[in-house]
């Protein structure tokens, strides 16, 4: 039993010597802790609401710092006031991080990479391009643009002046549009240093003492480090998909789709459920985008055009021009200056192909149940054919289509003779000799 106790005593201490000489370990639980937020895509509501709530998260769990990755080629002026906003109130400083290698700041990025405590990019990416653009590609006049950019200007010359950074360079990126390389923002002194990795900005800054816009002095403590992401909730990824024009032109497609299958067959439901919350869901998205009338109108232009096939049935020359119409109205549905909110053409395709060919099928079954509905009861006896069962002079009994009717008839008919239905007058059926009608 004593060297059984001994030999596990030596097992527990050649482990506990193979750990310690096992290379660095994770951080300890009691160590600083960093958020890390990741701004990617274009910069819309609700990409403000999940940076502004990942700010306030910081806050209440107390965090060193705040790690906001940028990765974004814009968006929209009033979210990326928003986000500086928060930026600027928050009680724990806020690092933005150009990040990984080949990301952007540009446009209204390049606003939040300036509005920081600590501006670092990472090798090989860029900032800049800031010029205020108009949403849908609308022009203003001369003054009003003036208005606008002069706007912009003074808003990053408030930014860089406050921050400590190159207030002409910046200004730059806004009237000339120019863009810089993580060397030349480094160089220029628009940022605060270039670093490849997250630890590696930790240690550069660990113990760097930085002045808060408040005026207050605060030394950050980032050894040993703890990054803790904080993620977008359920609501937000799915509202933020709703963002992308692709995704909102496939709900509108099938929206309408559903709503027309509902018209042409009432009762249903369920249809016209889904149908109304794909809709719903699908403006929403086309709300957050530039939207040019000129492809709603192509788009229109397309159902009817599909309708018309439809109706007139011209061998397919008119759904094809719906498809044509309804391809090139995607592809301009949306004038955004930013890159990756545009509507790819194979998506296009995939839903316009189909929204053809089912739109067609479905309006073609509804006009041709209209048409058989006028050939049913009576007056769907008009020039149909039977038999006289009795003698009609000038009242007898037929038989058509396996009935046995009145008859009336303003000559002698015998039985058995074939006749023809002229008119229909109440429950009496007008005939007379098929062999004359005919």
């Amino acid at each position: 039993m004593k060297a059984h106790g001994l030999a596990f005593q030596f097992v527990l201490v050649l482990a506990a010597a193979l750990k310690m000489a096992g290379g660095p370990t994770a951080p300890p639980q009691n160590a600083p802790v960093v958020v890390q937020i990741p701004l990617t895509g274009m910069i819309e509501p609700i990409t403000a609401e999940y940076v502004e709530h990942g700010i306030r998260h910081a806050a209440r769990i107390h965090a060193q710092a705040i790690l906001l990755e940028l990765s974004t080629p814009g968006g929209l002026g009033t979210s990326m006031r928003g986000i500086i906003q928060s930026i600027l109130n928050s009680p724990v400083p806020v690092i933005t991080y150009v990040y990984p290698s080949g990301a952007r700041a540009a446009s209204a990025g390049f606003f939040i990479l300036l509005s920081a405590d600590v501006a670092v990019m990472a090798p090989g990416t860029n900032a800049g391009a800031a010029h205020p653009v108009l949403l849908g590609g609308g022009s203003v006049g001369k003054t009003e643009g003036a208005k606008i950019e002069n706007d912009a200007a003074a808003y990053i010359r408030t930014l860089a002046g406050e921050r400590g950074r190159n207030v002409k360079l910046a200004e730059a990126g806004v009237r000339k549009s120019a863009s810089y390389t993580d060397s030349e923002a480094l160089k220029g002194g628009l940022i605060d240093a270039v670093a490849s990795s997250p630890q590696a900005i930790f240690q550069e800054f660990n113990g760097r003492t930085i002045k808060r816009i408040n005026g207050k002095s605060v030394t950050l403590r980032l050894a040993d480090a703890r990054i803790e992401a904080y993620n977008m909730t359920s609501r937000q990824r799915l509202l933020a998909h709703l963002a992308d024009p692709n995704i909102a032109f496939v709900l509108a497609a099938i929206g309408a789709i559903l709503l027309y299958f509902e018209f042409t067959h009432p009762g249903m439901v369920l249809p016209g459920v889904v149908g109304a919350m794909a809709i719903v869901l699908a403006l929403f998205g086309f709300y957050l985008l530039p939207i040019n009338y000129v492809g709603v109108i192509l788009i229109v232009l397309a159902l009817v055009l599909f309708g018309l096939e439809a109706h007139v049935g011209s061998h397919g020359w008119l759904a094809a021009g719906g498809i044509v119409a309804m391809f090139l109205g995607s592809m301009v549905l949306i004038k955004s200056p930013w890159p990756g909110t545009h509507i790819h053409w194979s998506i296009s395709l995939s839903v316009t192909v189909p929204l053809a060919v089912i739109t067609t099928l479905l309006l073609r079954a509804a006009i041709l149940a209209r048409r058989r509905k006028s050939i049913s009861g009576a007056e769907g006896l008009l020039d149909s054919t039977g038999v006289a069962r009795t003698d009609v002079a000038p009242l007898g009994k037929i038989m058509v289509r396996g009935e046995i009717w009145d008859a009336r008839a303003t000559e002698s008919i015998p039985a058995g003779t074939p006749v023809r239905v002229r008119a229909v007058e109440g429950l009496m059926l007008v005939v007379e000799p098929r062999s004359k009608a005919s």
